[in-house]
Order: C-alpha cells, then structure tokens, then sequence
C-alpha cells in the first residue's frame, strides 16, 4: 500500500508532456558522472600502476570542474539550455580521446592531468533538470516539492548504480571500458536531453541596465556554499572510511554494498520526504535536516569505535544515509528561492561545485586518518563535518531566507508573482 501510493504521488510529476523524456536523458547523463572516478582509478592503477597517480590526476579534474561548472551554468542562464550543452556535450568527447590516446602511447605523467583537467567540466544536468522542474511547475509549490525530491533519489540511485557498473566493465571486459561506456552515456545523455526544447524554461527578460554579478553576493548562497562544503566532506570521508573498515575485517569487496547502503537510505528519505506537506520555511527545514544529520552520523562513527561487524556497521549507515536526501533537497530548494531566475542555473551549479570540492578533500582526509588510525576512527570525520555544517547554518540562519525571488522567475514570471508563489510553499 505505501509503494502504491509513492507510486501515484510520483506518477503526477510526469504528466506534464516532456516530463518523462528529459528525466530519462538526465539520468543518463549523471550515470555517466558517477562513473567517472571509478573508471579513471582501475585505469590509471592498470595502465600505470600507481594509485596515487590516479589519486590526483582525479583530484585535478575535481578543481577544473568546481571552477568550469558554475562558468557553463552562467553560460547557461544567458543562452539558454540546449545552445550551451550541445557543444560542451560534444567538446568533451575530444580530452576524453586524448587521454585514451595518451595511455594507449605510453605519453607522459603530465598528459593525463591536462586531458583530464581539460574536459572535466560537463553540464549540470541536475541543475538544468530542477529548472525544468521549476518551470512546469511554477505555480504548484507542492508539485516542486516533489520534484526536487525525486531529483535527489534520482542522484543517489545514480551513485548506487554507477560505480558498480564501472567496476564490472573494467574488471570483466577491459580497464578502459567504464571510461568509454561513461563517455558514451554522457555525451548521449547530455544531447537527448538537449534535444527536449518544450520542456526548456524561457530565458528570462533582461532589462538595458540588467547587470549581476556572482551569485555569491547573496549572503544566503555563501552560507549554503559553506554548509555544501561539509556535506561534501561527510560524503567523501564515509566513502573512503568505510572502504578502509572493510579492508581491515578481510572484507574488501563488501565495501560497495555497504556504500550502496549509505545511497539506498538516502534515496529513500528523499522519495518519502517528497510526500510530506511543507509548513515550515525552508531555512528552518534545512536547519532541521542539518540537525538530524549530525545526529545520525554519531551511528557509524559508533559502531566503527565499537568494533562493530559488517551487518551492524551496515544498519548504521543506512540509518545515516536517511538524513542526507531530506538536508539536500531543502537546501535545493533554498537556492531557488534566494536567487533570481536569471542566475538559476550558475547558483546550482555553485552549490554543487561545493559538494565536490567537499568530496574530494573529505576523501583525502579519510585516506589519511585511515592510514595513521584505527580502523572505524575515520568515522569522526564525516560526523564532524555533519555538525560544522549545521554551525554554519545555524551562524547565517538569518540569511537563509528567500528575498522575494525563487523558482517562478525561472520562468520568467514577474518578481511579485514569485513572491507570491515562494510564500506559499512554506
């Protein structure tokens, strides 16, 4: 019965015309994403031999694409959709060749970072789905709602999903076969979804004098950059942590079910909390997931202080996992509203770049700790980082609060009219 209504709620999303075809190609999209890390390590570990080349030749294309990424969703609130993600769809094809090519002919170390470096600023598909979204739905808060939330089930799924599918095409067909089928699905992903021109939102009027700088002049984004920042380290320390833990009870290979966990969880509180009825301000929700966050990631950071074993660490993270979706969605939601339409989709992808910029450094500390500490002590680092994200919020709460703009001007509505329409989603 609860499946069959999560089916019914969900299932009214798509009956806008277009809904379901530009879904199914973002979703491609961000697969292809997913992929990526993965992909690039086995190879590079394969073909060269060495983890920590792998390690930054990664990280390279982590900065390159922090900074790239909001630079195309400002491309992208000026010339729209499918005019900037066709040719950087098809642009990224080209350094995913050459760096190929450069293993394939034995080029140096050097060659691999600038290739990598070169084309790892794609798309923010996400971010252009949630405008989509925006757009449709610009006069039923509740419809956005929703949306935003299967959004985020739909990226957790992709990360559930994608790494497994990377690890099974280099192990059992060629080191080089992720990278390709990732390359394949972006570069498909991204023009399909390019190619839905009646979903697209319309530009929106700019007057004679209309000049705006950064996004990051709103108070309000600085503090969710900051807040994005450690959600990204909780996500890249738990990953590596829990890859150490296994390791050290004998059991490496059952690190990805045990991250596959950490995203069913969270995909699940995403798809549940898209069915609750918003009634308190969006800032005061985030205040809440960032609460509920930092108590949940107490769990693993327990059980791995506690020796736990794998069934037990794996109902912890799971349970942590819960909170995630709920903390991102909101905190989605909360860039819409503070931004104006114009400046939609560079403030996403701000947002996201943080989450990256997170991931990678959490990620690194996590090797660290991992390496110099007891198995489960990397487990306070995400829960750490859980509770400087909710300070932080709580330090700019009064910032996080919509300044009269938001999702209906992402389709050119009036500013009164936004008002109006972000008022009565809280």
């Amino acid at each position: 019965m609860p499946s069959r209504a999560l089916l019914t709620s969900y299932r009214r999303l798509f009956a806008a015309p277009g809904a379901a075809a530009f879904t199914l190609a973002g979703l491609l999209g961000r697969l292809a994403l997913s992929m990526n890390g993965v992909s690039l390590v086995v190879l590079l570990a394969e073909r060269r031999g060495s983890y920590a080349l792998a390690g930054t030749v990664s990280a390279a294309g982590l900065i390159t694409g922090a900074i790239g990424m909001p630079l195309l969703g400002r491309l992208v609130d000026r010339y729209g959709q499918a005019r900037v993600t066709v040719p950087a769809a098809l642009y990224n094809a080209a350094p995913l060749a050459a760096l190929l090519l450069c293993l394939r002919l034995g080029a140096p170390d050097w060659t691999l970072y600038a290739c990598w470096a070169a084309g790892a600023a794609a798309p923010n598909l996400g971010g252009m789905a949630r405008a989509r979204w925006a757009h449709l739905y610009r006069a039923d808060p509740a419809a956005r709602h929703l949306a935003n939330s299967l959004e985020q089930a739909l990226d957790e799924l992709c990360f559930m999903a994608g790494p497994v599918l990377a690890m099974t095409l280099c192990t059992a067909v060629a080191p080089e076969a992720g990278l390709l089928a990732a390359g394949a699905l972006g570069t498909t992903g991204a023009l399909l979804f390019a190619a839905q021109r009646r979903t697209e939102p319309p530009l929106p009027a700019r007057s004679e004098g209309d000049r705006h700088g950064s996004p990051l002049r709103v108070p309000g984004l600085r503090v969710l950059l900051l807040a994005f920042l450690a959600t990204g380290v909780v996500f890249g320390s738990t990953e590596i942590t829990t890859v150490a833990y296994a390791d050290a009870l004998g059991h490496k290979a059952a690190a990805g079910a045990l991250l596959a966990l950490v995203a069913g969880g969270s995909c699940l509180a995403g798809l549940l909390f898209g069915l609750l009825t918003p009634r308190r301000a969006t800032g005061v929700r985030f205040l809440s997931g960032a609460a509920a966050m930092a108590g949940v990631l107490l769990l693993p950071l327990a059980a791995g202080l506690g020796g736990a074993g794998l069934g037990l660490l794996g109902i912890a993270l799971f349970a942590a996992g819960t909170a995630t979706a709920p903390t991102m969605v909101t905190g989605m939601t909360l860039v819409q509203e503070l931004l104006p339409g114009r400046q939609f989709n560079e403030g996403m992808a701000v947002a996201v770049s943080g989450i990256v910029v997170g991931i990678s450094g959490g990620a690194a500390l996590a090797g660290a700790v991992a390496e110099h500490a007891a198995p489960g002590t990397g487990y306070a680092l995400p829960a750490c980082a859980a509770a400087l994200a909710l300070l932080i919020a709580l330090a700019g709460r009064r910032h996080l609060r919509a300044g009269g703009v938001g999702a209906a001007p992402a389709a050119g509505a009036p500013a009164e009219n936004a008002e109006r329409t972000v008022r009565a989603s809280v």
